[in-house]
């Protein structure tokens, strides 16, 4: 069912909610959280299909925030709201709501959004493009728990990662992270079938990818070692080798699905690692709404701190106890630096 409102107020369109509700014969609201999207026309459809697709594993009202440009200087004084109001089939398993803002109002989107969250429900900002600088500090985002953006969507990608770790804020997260979690699941699971020490890695993608970065600073940040970024045609990422005392580890996927995973004195072994849908994406930041420490550890490493030599003194595992930042480098196995990494890695791909 579909309700359109011109020129309306958050009052009405909540109103409009409940008249949805009532005439499907759903009056209870069975959502678990409110997920807010703020983007443009162009990119609105394919995010709202996106959000759709992860409704049927977190059932939300969604919110869409698209500012529209105002053509003429009095178009810009002259403030003004047309929703869409979506409920049953329409919005897939729980209620959409399309907000287009024109005039003043666009400066105070906040205000139009607040009066139409759920009551005591969690609230998930996500800007598929066009993320602020600082999404903590953003009106919107503001009001959430957890705030995604996506570096991939950015002209300048490596810069935003920067831009990025100067501004984090424990519930930040990006998309560009959630695309490694197979990776990082793999890797992890692989170090520790083996007790090993490695020595170097090499992490090969396609350039200005973030993925690829972010990769290579978790790697460097957990194993505290050297990582050197190579480039390749891709897509995305496309290999990690790993050179061991015991051999080299290589997990190397050429076709963008299906991966081969070497390790010496093993059979090769083929491992699905597909690149992901969007949908899949959001579904599996919105199975959590605590801080990502993991990712704000490798954010903060730096893109231009790789290829350098890493001692594990100053970069320690996160869940090591504190006094293992005395221990000299060349004393921790790797095997003991990637544990912990591996149970984050399991943890978060299990989610």
């Amino acid at each position: 069912m579909k309700i359109d409102l011109t020129d309306t107020t958050s009052s009405k369109i909540n109103k409009a909610l409940v008249k949805g509700r009532r005439a499907i014969g759903t009056p209870a609201v069975g959502m678990v959280l409110t997920l807010v999207i703020v983007t443009d026309e162009e990119n609105a459809y394919d995010a709202l299909k996106a959000a759709s697709d992860a409704s049927r594993e977190h059932p939300s009202r969604t919110l869409v925030v698209i500012k529209r440009a105002s053509r003429s200087p009095r178009d810009r004084t002259q403030s003004r709201l047309d929703a869409e109001v979506r409920v049953g089939a329409d919005a897939g398993t729980g209620e959409t709501v399309v907000l287009r803002l024109h005039g003043e109002i666009i400066n105070h989107a906040q205000s139009v959004v607040l009066p139409l969250l759920l009551p005591d429900a969690p609230v998930v900002v996500w800007w598929p493009v066009n993320a602020p600088v600082s999404p903590a500090t953003d009106p919107l985002g503001a009001l959430a728990q957890r705030r995604v953006t996506d570096t991939y969507a950015a002209e300048q990608p490596i810069h935003e990662l920067a831009a990025r770790a100067d501004a984090y804020t424990p519930g930040d997260t990006d998309l560009s992270w959630t695309r490694i979690t197979p990776w990082r699941s793999m890797l992890a699971a692989a170090l520790d079938q083996v007790t090993c020490k490695v020595t170097e890695v090499e992490v090969e993608g396609e350039e200005y990818n973030p993925s690829c970065e972010l990769l290579a600073m978790w790697l460097a940040d957990r194993l505290g070692v050297t990582v050197r970024r190579t480039l390749s045609a891709g897509p995305g990422l496309t290999a990690v080798r790993m050179s061991t005392d015991c051999g080299p580890i290589v997990l190397d996927r050429a076709d963008g699905s299906l991966a081969t995973l070497s390790m010496q004195g093993q059979p090769d072994r083929a491992v699905a690692l597909k690149r992901r849908e969007t949908a899949e994406l959001i579904a599996e930041e919105l199975r959590r709404l605590d801080p990502d420490d993991t990712y704000a550890s490798a954010l903060k490493f730096g893109v231009d701190r790789l290829g350098e030599p890493v001692s594990m003194q100053t970069v320690p595992p996160l869940d090591e106890p504190a006094a293992a930042e005395a221990a000299p480098a060349a004393e921790k196995p790797a095997k003991k630096a990637a544990s912990g990494s591996g149970r984050t890695a399991k943890k978060a791909a299990s989610k």
